[in-house]
């Protein structure tokens, strides 16, 4: 059993608004709880006009606070915009509310265009090459015996999981130095994954937290009735990775028929290039091509990414269910292979497996239809 988990950027479609979003992205955890997923990630980025997580920690406290059972975190903090101090308080004060619930992926881009990244900046001095050292800084705030003089509060003697968050090697040989486990960033940038994810688990150091390697993997989900229409609701996405990557960052925009046919061949292998792990289906497609992935990758779990699966533009949502009767479900029944680890909130931790039983759907709200 691979657990699978979501990952929302609280996208804003077009004619809508952050708190739009923010109501969507809470019904979208619980709609995940109910179907057995396994964790719901919000991610850091900042001055993107699509995007409406840039405070995760404030909306994670939300998604926690409207849920019961269902891991929340961050996927995640881009530390180098921030103080370790004030994320360990953050965090730490997320933990006491919500105990036993609580993630903490990071990363070390910042989530933004660079003009925006400067404003960020705690200091001029920041730099995201310092990122190991920050990393190191933030676990200490939560250890039992901090060795620096200042302590987090509350967040001192927490048990917040870490998480190190790359599209590069390395990110996996930091996470593989701390022991940590690693979520890699294939739903967006896929090129460097194979050679990641081996030298992870080549070089991987047990830790307090994490006695063997756990591996992560992004991927991209498009689920309808029909192959046709799953691909029809992914032109909303791949218009918005265009636009983003031609330096016209946009609100989500409406799926567009005929969308690949009306752009250029650079444009076309741009997409074929960052979106080569993802599915696009019905729902026997979708499930053929996820176990394809995990057979190839080993990966201990994987994290949908729901803003790929598009909201309806409508007032209203129709809401088309692929779940239990269609074989989509909170885990994929897989044999991985080579996919190994242990975790306190793996599949094979504390928490459990993921129930095959729990029904769910590879898609924001369902497969959203555009009416």
């Amino acid at each position: 059993m691979v657990p699978l988990s979501i990952l929302d950027l609280s996208p804003i479609t077009e004619g809508s608004d952050a708190a739009t979003s923010f109501r969507r992205s809470l019904d979208l955890a619980r709609h995940g709880e109910r179907w057995g997923y396994k964790r719901f990630w919000l991610a850091e980025h900042h001055g993107m006009p699509g995007i409406a997580s840039a405070a995760t920690a404030v909306l994670i406290g939300h998604v926690a606070a409207g849920t019961s059972t269902i891991r929340v975190g961050a996927g995640g903090v881009m530390l180098p915009n921030h103080s370790p101090l004030v994320i360990a308080e953050q965090f730490g004060t997320l933990e006491s509310l919500f105990p036993g619930r609580i993630d903490l992926g990071l990363g070390r881009a910042p989530g933004s265009d660079p003009v925006t990244a400067r404003a960020l900046r705690r200091n001029l001095a920041s730099d995201a090459d310092e990122f190991p050292q920050d990393v190191v800084e933030l676990m200490d705030y939560f250890s039992t015996a901090p060795r620096q003089a200042v302590r987090a509060v509350p967040g001192a003697g927490l048990n917040v999981p870490i998480w190190i968050l790359g599209s590069s090697l390395f990110g996996a040989q930091l996470a593989a130095a701390l022991g940590l486990p690693y979520a890699f960033a294939s739903h967006f940038a896929p090129a460097q994954m194979m050679q990641a994810i081996a030298l992870y688990r080549a070089t991987f150091k047990p830790s307090a937290q994490l006695a063997a390697p756990y591996v992560m993997l992004g991927f991209n989900v498009f689920a309808a009735n029909t192959d046709e229409h799953a691909k029809l609701l992914a032109t909303s996405m791949q218009q918005a990775f265009v636009n983003l990557r031609s330096g016209r960052p946009s609100r989500l925009p409406p799926p567009m028929a005929d969308y690949l046919s009306r752009i250029g061949p650079q444009e076309r292998a741009l997409l074929d290039n960052v979106l080569s792990s993802s599915a696009i289906g019905s729902p026997d497609t979708v499930r053929d091509t996820m176990k394809s992935f995990i057979a190839r990758t080993a990966a201990d779990e994987l994290m949908i990414v729901s803003a790929e699966v598009i909201l309806t533009h409508r007032a209203e949502v129709k809401v088309t269910h692929l779940g239990e009767d269609d074989g989509l479900f909170g885990a994929v029944d897989v044999d991985p292979g080579a996919s190994s680890g242990d975790t306190s909130d793996g599949p094979k931790g504390r928490r459990g497996e993921v129930d095959r039983k729990a029904a769910g759907l590879f898609a924001q709200h369902g497969a959203a239809v555009f009416a």
